[in-house]
């Protein structure tokens, strides 16, 4: 692929997501949408007229087979995301992938394994890695802006009430709090700090099993700690915020799409970071996208911005989260111990 050709994109699922990243791809020039892909035929063709894109197809495998695709968006529900990615790749597809990357560790390294054994780009979608502002706040702390971390803290929750029928309350479609929304603040901590050491979680679990809020202390040998929320039940602030050494980092609100940020240091007076209003809407999903385009160019089998270890390290932590708290899909019941942290 030359820096002068399109990308030409498929897109496996029709919903909300799927949706709002078509719309940002349609308005970037280097890009292009040429298929889509639905369970539904009818939902493919509706979702095709939408945003005018060629090609409609009422089964994954028809996308998966279409040679005319660079890379497939697969925005799936995540209890879909290693049938649905795993089929891309064993066809030769490159995938960008949906958070969570799958539901536990286990699957994401079977995806990881695949696109390995296919030589095919893979990425999950992260797009809080990203974001300018996000990478900014990044380069601040490794540069020792506020010297060694001590603590992180971060939440993600919405006031719902969801029905039990809702995806997010169906144990099948790998609901609750932690895949949908938590995997933002344990990604956010995991961009600064790694891997954690030792994680403990509790949480409470809804009628169908699955957690409705749940609360994660992660700790570093370092001595560095991490406090971490996510809700159905309640719509939190959805700040973050980083304390080291020597000053701290506050996220006032989305911490996950910030527009600003506040890094506040001893001795001195606090300083805003903004985002550049070129960068457009703050939900935008472009960077992601631009990050894909760029790594496909460049003949690169994973982003440098979201590497396929640190899925792989999120993945182990959810899964320890889950582990802590007596949360099980249909497929793991009887399984033992998810990932031992």
């Amino acid at each position: 692929m030359t820096t002068e050709q399109s990308v030409r994109w498929g897109i496996l699922a029709t919903g909300g997501i799927a949706a709002a990243f078509t719309a940002d791809l349609v308005d970037l020039p280097d890009a292009e949408v040429v298929a889509v892909a639905s369970r539904s035929e009818a939902s493919a063709k509706a979702f095709a007229e939408r945003f005018g894109i060629e090609r409609a197809y009422g089964d994954w495998g028809a996308l998966a087979e279409d040679a005319d695709i660079d890379v497939v968006y697969v925005a799936t529900p995540h209890s879909a995301h290693r049938a649905a990615a795993g089929l891309c790749l064993t066809a030769g597809r490159n995938v960008l992938c949906e958070k969570a990357f799958t539901l536990n560790a286990r699957e994401a390294e079977e995806l990881v394994a695949l696109a390995k054994e296919h030589d095919r780009f893979l990425m999950e979608a992260m797009w809080m890695y990203c974001n300018p502002l996000i990478r900014r706040l990044k380069a601040l702390v490794d540069d020792g802006a506020i010297g060694e971390i001590r603590t992180v803290q971060a939440d993600f929750g919405l006031a719902g009430p969801f029905p039990p029928a809702h995806r997010l309350r169906d144990p099948a479609q790998g609901g609750g709090a932690l895949l949908d929304l938590g995997v933002y603040p344990v990604s956010f901590a995991h961009l600064l700090l790694g891997e954690p050491s030792d994680v403990t979680a509790k949480a409470v679990l809804s009628e169908e099993g699955v957690d409705l809020q749940t609360g994660a202390l992660l700790s570093w040998d370092s001595g560095a700690l991490a406090s971490l929320h996510c809700s159905l039940t309640g719509g939190t602030a959805t700040i973050a915020s980083v304390t080291g050494s020597l000053g701290r980092i506050d996220i006032p609100n989305g911490f996950f799409h910030p527009d600003r940020f506040v890094l506040h240091r001893d001795g001195r007076d606090p300083e805003e970071f903004v985002a550049d209003p070129a960068d457009g809407p703050r939900n935008s999903l472009k960077h992601e996208a631009r990050e894909v385009m760029r790594a496909l160019r460049a003949g690169e089998s994973q982003s440098s911005l979201v590497p396929l270890e640190g899925t792989l390290a999120v993945m182990r932590t959810l899964d320890a989260i889950r582990d802590r708290v007596g949360v099980r899909y249909p497929g793991e019941i009887g399984e033992t111990e998810l990932t031992p942290v």
